[in-house]
């Protein structure tokens, strides 16, 4: 039977990173395919330009995230990105990036995953082309490569159809996970196993027997 795990997820979202771990431990089952749908968090209006009151907003939620999870924030990110007013939250170019990884035959995960790092601990700038093509890189994608598959995807038609997945299985936000076993859809409460993922990783290994049995 054909067994997808189904992740709705924005790249800057703080509560997708805390679901990291989670998401390296689904990766290790056997026989189970992650796919991403992006549906862009901040994006056309929703965009947010960073700067001290952000950063204020944001903290209380970060700390909440590395108590639950372990998952670090570094001071560069606090103290430097956060409150460079120069600049503005933008989901577009990450989830652009993530899809051209793909198309280019790495893995969109995996650059998800370096990007939250990148943003949340190394607080460095992703919404570079010159990051993003850096991080590419790490998967032996080369900036041509990298620029060429970009321009073969549709960013914009990925975000609509995560938004109508969302619509159908009646969530809302982000992170959400739903296991797709054939015709059968389940959604998966993340917040019970955030900073257990090897809870996580069994509770997935049950559901999957469960209906494979």
């Amino acid at each position: 039977m054909n067994t997808q795990l189904h992740y709705i997820n924005d790249p800057l979202c703080g509560w997708c990173y805390a679901a990291a771990p989670l998401l390296s431990a689904a990766r290790e089952i056997p026989g189970l395919t992650i796919q991403l749908h992006s549906g862009g968090l901040w994006v056309n209006e929703h965009r947010k330009p960073l700067g001290k009151a952000l950063r204020d907003y944001v903290k209380p939620h970060d700390e909440r995230i590395h108590q639950l999870t372990g998952q670090p924030f570094g001071e560069r990110y606090f103290n430097e990105l956060l409150v460079d007013s120069g600049r503005v939250l933008d989901s577009e170019p990450l989830i652009h990036a993530m899809l051209a990884v793909e198309k280019a035959g790495g893995s969109a995960l995996t650059l998800l995953q370096r990007i939250q790092q990148t943003h949340y601990r190394d607080g460095i700038w992703t919404g570079s082309i010159a990051v993003l093509a850096e991080l590419a890189a790490e998967q032996n994608i080369s900036a041509e490569q990298f620029i060429r598959a970009k321009e073969q995807v549709d960013v914009v038609a990925h975000m609509l159809a995560t938004q109508k997945l969302m619509a159908r299985l009646g969530v809302s936000g982000y992170p959400n996970l739903a296991l797709q076993q054939g015709d059968q859809w389940q959604l998966i409460p993340l917040n019970t196993f955030l900073g257990k993922p090897d809870a996580f990783k069994q509770h997935l290994n049950q559901l999957i027997y469960s209906q494979t049995a």
